[in-house]
């Protein structure tokens, strides 16, 4: 019993320190499950009901929402309580009438912004290929797959997708000019404007160089780049990312 607890069961000050969870508050916090994010990107949906939105009191609580169906992700009804949410997905509470998009905060913790729309989200392609009858299949970040009938969209751009049915509104390219949110690095969390994208020959990581706020300018990794609209944000943003 005790090593199937370690498996479901985290200690909390051996979490990841994306989890904004206080180390001291519970001696132990629920793993997500493997899927779409990584354990070091994702939180358990118990996580966000008892810890993040204070909406149970304890574990069994928490399980208990979740299970009656009354937290949905990204559209559909999830009745797992390790499911594992992460950057950009959405979290809906019908019942409160609540919604809320994952993002991250300059400590590159994941944190719940609350937002008024609940029909669409951002999500990053990763990787494309060519299947059966020539169409192109897309892997976005979040581990889903769309297919496309054209091959214009390229690794790095995002895609605004409508959920739960995975209708494409609309994609944003990765180029200069773009408004991109930095998801990694000691930038993270940062808003600014592509100023140009260096591509290396060698097979060092391209990079890009990123112009903020304030009109100054820092290089990053082109991976850590988050296109969140062409010129300006699409989607309302955490106070501390503004």
């Amino acid at each position: 019993m005790a090593k199937m607890g370690s498996r479901k069961h985290l200690k909390t000050y051996k979490a990841p320190k994306t989890w904004p969870i206080h180390p001291k508050e519970d001696t132990w916090t629920v793993k997500p499950s493997a899927g779409s994010h990584s354990i070091e990107n994702s939180l358990s949906l118990t996580l966000v009901i008892r810890d993040i939105l204070k909406l149970a009191d304890n574990s069994r609580e928490a399980k208990r929402i979740i299970n009656s169906g009354n937290v949905l992700v990204d559209g559909r009804v999830i009745k797992d309580y390790k499911f594992p949410v992460g950057f950009m997905d959405i979290i809906e509470i019908p019942k409160t009438g609540e919604v809320y998009r994952v993002l991250l905060d300059k400590k590159g913790r994941l944190q719940l912004n609350k937002i008024e729309e609940n029909d669409s989200k951002l999500c990053k392609i990763v990787n494309k290929s060519t299947i059966k009858g020539g169409k192109i299949q897309v892997n976005l970040h979040d581990g889903k797959n769309v297919i496309i009938d054209e091959n214009d969209y390229n690794v790095g751009d995002v895609i605004d997708l409508k959920v739960p049915d995975h209708e494409i509104n609309e994609v944003f390219e990765l180029k200069e000019g773009a408004c991109v949110l930095i998801t990694g690095g000691k930038h993270t969390g940062e808003l600014g404007t592509v100023s140009e994208i260096i591509v290396n020959e060698s097979s060092n990581p391209n990079t890009i160089i990123i112009e903020n706020s304030a009109k100054d300018e820092f290089l990053t990794l082109k991976d850590y780049a988050f296109v969140v609209g062409e010129d300006a944000p699409t989607i309302s943003l955490l106070e501390v990312n503004k």
